[in-house]
């Protein structure tokens, strides 16, 4: 879980935890994580978001997805990033 900012919210942080929208299921996708209930994995939306698609643009050509899902997306790939340990390069 991590703390992200609710932007419709006046109180502050909100913690999400992704585990209510991501799947990891070996019987879609290989089981990369995906938003439960589709095959789009957290991969292609972190990948959307890093060539420029905005939120609204995903949104609207994946109309049965949600903003929190997309959240979660972000919220799942930080924490796994957050327990990785990454060695130097060998010289």
């Amino acid at each position: 879980m991590s703390r992200h900012t609710d932007p419709h919210s006046l109180t502050g942080p909100v913690i999400m935890d992704w585990h209510d929208r991501i799947a990891l299921d070996p019987a879609i996708l290989v089981g990369k994580p995906c938003i439960k209930g589709t095959r789009i994995s957290v991969e292609f939306v972190v990948d959307l978001l890093s060539q420029g698609w905005t939120t609204q643009k995903i949104l609207e050509q994946y109309g049965h997805l949600s903003h929190e899902d997309l959240l979660a997306c972000l919220t799942y790939a930080g924490d796994v990033l957050k327990s990785e340990f990454v060695l130097p390069p060998e010289p």
